[in-house]
């Protein structure tokens, strides 16, 4: 079994360990990015609000809201990327990449991810924002959502938002060029540690959630089932961004944001950290069940 595959069992083993420590961010971030109407009782006012909002209508459930289709999400999502950014690493086959080498191969991995998992985040996010939409609707798990848009809307609505999410690639490119140029750096001079993996994980998400975020809620709104409602219905990236401006101002596509960086770089901080020693354990456990030849990573 080869090296990817190692890496990207050891992704997901870690997207599943920081999706479920950090989902309620996720759930609060989702709520603020497709709200449009801040004017109502219901409305959320900021993070806080949100929080002390869905536990006192929906309970603490309300903030796991569509946890098993976001960890199915999640383990898949990263599987695909840490698989095809290994696989594009291994064809590149150099130790050390250049930024447009590494860059490269992160836009192949992301590209293919989007395509691949596209459906499952359009479901979760409908599932967790559906409680904000309509209050007292009845909770739908993830078989039966995927099955109300097929009858609505046909299987076109599990792409919806797909092209903003294949801009967002430059998300993890920005990413894991960052974290790929600091961690060559750091490993000159020593051997890194889990802590290091860590911050690594910090410093790279901050900056690439912080320079993408209005792509994020250009996104999460466009996979949302649209409305009839001319100036709420996005028909492309630019539309969105020009009703978004036009109807709730510049502070529209940063709704969120503070929840959704700290929510960011947690998780891209347990994932890298995770996954840098869920690596050697997958190794060791491939090897022992004979589907890997021992061999040094």
């Amino acid at each position: 079994m080869s090296d990817s595959t190692v890496h990207a069992i050891a992704g997901a083993g870690g997207g599943i360990i920081s999706m479920a420590l950090t989902y309620p961010l996720i759930t609060v971030s989702n709520r603020l990015q497709v709200q449009k109407d801040k004017s109502s009782n219901d409305a959320y006012k900021g993070g806080l609000d949100a929080v002390k909002k869905i536990l006192a209508k929906e309970g603490i459930s309300g903030l796991y809201s569509g946890l098993d289709s976001a960890l199915f999400g999640i383990s898949l999502t990263n599987y695909c990327y840490y698989y095809f950014y290994e696989f594009t690493k291994g064809i590149i086959n150099k130790d050390t990449m250049t930024t447009l080498e590494s860059m490269s191969a992160g836009a192949v991995a992301g590209a293919a991810t989007v395509m691949i998992t596209n459906p499952i985040w359009v479901i979760n996010t409908r599932i967790n924002t559906r409680n904000a939409s309509a209050p007292n609707a009845r909770p739908m798990g993830t078989l039966e959502t995927a099955a109300q848009m097929i009858k609505e809307s046909g299987f076109q609505s599990f792409w919806q938002g797909v092209m903003p999410a294949l801009v967002l690639v430059a998300n993890p490119i920005i990413q894991y060029t960052v974290f790929e140029k600091i961690k060559a750096r750091i490993a000159k001079s020593r051997a890194l540690t889990s802590f290091d993996f860590f911050l690594l994980g910090a410093i790279s998400k901050l900056a690439a959630t912080s320079i993408t975020y209005p792509y994020i809620v250009v996104k999460s709104r466009m996979q949302l089932k649209q409305s009839d409602d001319a100036k709420m219905r996005y028909s492309s990236i630019m539309d969105g961004f020009r009703k978004i401006i036009k109807y709730e101002g510049i502070a529209g596509l940063y709704k969120g944001i503070s929840s959704k960086i700290v929510q960011s770089i947690l998780t891209a901080s347990f994932l890298f950290m995770a996954q840098a020693s869920l690596v050697e354990y997958v190794s060791r456990l491939l090897i022992i069940l004979g589907v890997r030849a021992q061999k040094r990573i």
